[in-house]
């Protein structure tokens, strides 16, 4: 207590001038108009300043939250996407009542998409993949598609354990998709040559089809694993494949595989009821032949 009052006598000029200072401005600003409408508006600007500059720092230390929000979000609004459905015609009935019943509206969802977050990844091997937080407790199971937080396709599913699963990424050596061009639907198959990530190949496109640079090359309907029509990348060049004569097409990916985060997995709930159809078709088919 005593160094106070020392403080205040030693400094009781400074500190009464302050005082009648403060007094002198708030009467100055509180009865002149003009004075203080020309506070007021100095003041808000540098508040709204202040508050930005805090506001950006509270929007990065919120922003993992805020990204996993907004993930959720396309993960309910993509799930009511048309092409997760198909159609199908209940028109032809079996029917006693002489009334006959059309209902062709109907739709049954074939494709389910779920959130995931990539814990762990490569691009620099020969066999790349990454590893997701979602895993069988989750929904996750063998032979889903993943696709990015920008719907461009990253993989496929190879493995899964309780609480995470294992992604075969597009920059794999046996990794090899049906892939369609936009422009003309013709289809070809995709890999990888190994050497530079940004970069796959699509092979098997007659030299009859029209094809420019800059065309799109997105998943193809011919799969049972991948939703159609979803972005793989675009064509960066265009030669032939002497051993074939075909179109030897350098494809950009449009995935950045070193800066992936969020993805989806996407289910095919119809894949089971397609591979045992085909599975027993080709056995109906050699039985006939014996």
């Amino acid at each position: 207590m005593r160094n106070i009052f020392l403080f205040i006598q030693r400094y009781f000029v400074l500190l009464c001038f302050l005082v009648l200072q403060a007094v002198a401005l708030y009467m100055l600003f509180q009865f002149n108009r003009y004075h203080k409408a020309a506070f007021s508006g100095v003041a808000q600007e540098l508040t709204g300043k202040f508050n930005k500059q805090v506001d950006k720092v509270d929007d990065y230390f919120h922003l993992r939250e805020e990204n996993r929000r907004v993930h959720q979000m396309n993960d309910s609004l993509i799930n009511l996407l048309k092409s997760n459905f198909s159609s199908t015609d209940t028109s032809i009935k079996l029917v006693t009542d002489s009334l006959k019943i059309n209902d062709s509206t109907k739709s049954i969802r074939r494709y389910f998409w779920r959130p995931a977050k990539v814990v762990y990844g490569t691009t620099g091997f020969e066999k790349n993949y990454i590893q997701l937080n979602s895993g069988s407790k989750q929904g996750v199971a063998d032979n889903m598609a993943v696709l990015s937080s920008n719907g461009t396709l990253v993989g496929l599913v190879v493995n899964v354990s309780p609480n995470f699963s294992e992604v075969m990424t597009l920059l794999h050596i046996q990794s090899q998709v049906q892939a369609s061009l936009k422009n003309s639907n013709v289809f070809g198959k995709l890999d990888w040559d190994a050497k530079d990530p940004r970069f796959v190949f699509l092979k098997g496109i007659s030299r009859d089809v029209e094809v420019k640079k800059g065309d799109s090359v997105l998943t193809s309907i011919y799969s049972y694993n991948y939703p159609p029509g979803f972005l793989i990348g675009t064509i960066a060049s265009i030669s032939t494949d002497k051993a074939s004569g075909f179109y030897l097409l350098k494809v950009k990916t449009a995935t950045d595989f070193s800066a992936l985060q969020q993805v989806f997995v996407v289910e095919n709930l119809q894949r089971s009821e397609q591979v045992k159809l085909d599975e027993d078709t080709k056995k109906k088919m050699d039985q006939q032949k014996k």
